[in-house]
């Protein structure tokens, strides 16, 4: 991992989801390219007849913006990280797809259900659209959590075929910070099997790789979302790892519907990584 993409918008999210990029690149020697987002109003840009923007007003409105990201950077961020910044004029989820390819970035961090005057510009439904469509592994973040450590990871997955692209990619992030894995297969009522398959199911799928610790578990719940969720929590994980297909609706038994859900409830941090 060379590149950790950060999207900002100064909310107390954005601060989270830093904070966490911070710890992930100290790990792993990356570097964090910030980026800020601005979907300037048509007359800011055309100025034409009837503008309500002049040359002088938007050039002062950029200035402060970069004094904002520039303070941020300096609040959140030490001399031992190699950080980079960026303003885009892009609408929101659409630029921060565009930058991630622009910079080639290795992992995404993003802040989720953010409480200031920018929520809709950055946080929320525009943090689902980059989980759903975006090539590179997503973190969301929900909280500030000082103590936070990728101890043990819950990698909840329903273990078929093409998910171990995905697998690899995780392995790949799990291996740089010695992390535990706790694998996850949730049994629902409708989708029910028993624990000797499913644990049969998950070894097979092993089979391939050269694992590191680990744990096969089988969780019985009313939903998947509920049972990644419970089990996350009774074994008190530092993150919650899974697998999102970029269409809506549950056509596999880990979908980008699953991922949306969670990504509402969860307040872990969670990775997803686009099949």
């Amino acid at each position: 991992m060379k590149k950790i993409l950060v999207p900002i918008d100064f909310s107390k999210k954005s601060e989270y989801a830093s904070k966490m990029a911070t710890k992930i690149a100290k790990k792993s020697n990356s570097s964090i390219y910030l980026l800020h987002l601005i979907e300037v109003p048509t007359g800011a840009v055309d100025m034409g007849n009837g503008s309500n923007f002049s040359i002088p007003e938007v050039m002062l409105y950029l200035r402060k913006v970069k004094e904002r990201v520039l303070k941020f950077k300096e609040t959140f961020f030490d001399d031992t990280i190699d950080v980079h910044h960026s303003i885009w004029f892009q609408k929101p989820f659409e630029g921060i797809l565009k930058y991630a390819d622009k910079i080639n970035a290795n992992l995404i961090v993003m802040g989720s259900k953010g409480h200031s005057e920018f929520d809709e510009i950055l946080i929320g439904s525009n943090t689902e659209k980059v989980v759903r469509r975006s090539k590179r592994p997503v973190i969301v973040v929900k909280k500030d959590d000082k103590k936070f450590k990728l101890k043990d990871i819950v990698f909840a997955s329903s273990f078929k075929k093409d998910n171990h692209e995905v697998f690899s990619k995780f392995l790949d992030f799990a291996n740089q910070f010695n992390s535990k894995i706790h694998l996850l297969k949730v049994n629902t009522p409708t989708q029910f099997e028993s624990t000797q398959n499913s644990t049969e199911k998950i070894k097979d799928f092993i089979g391939a790789y050269k694992m590191p610790k680990h744990t096969i578990n089988i969780y019985n719940d009313t939903s998947i979302q509920g049972g990644i969720l419970n089990f996350s929590r009774d074994i008190n994980s530092d993150l919650i790892a899974l697998s999102t297909h970029g269409r809506s609706g549950l056509s596999h038994l880990f979908s980008a519907s699953v991922t949306k859900k969670l990504s509402k409830k969860a307040l872990k941090p969670m990775l997803t990584i686009k099949i």
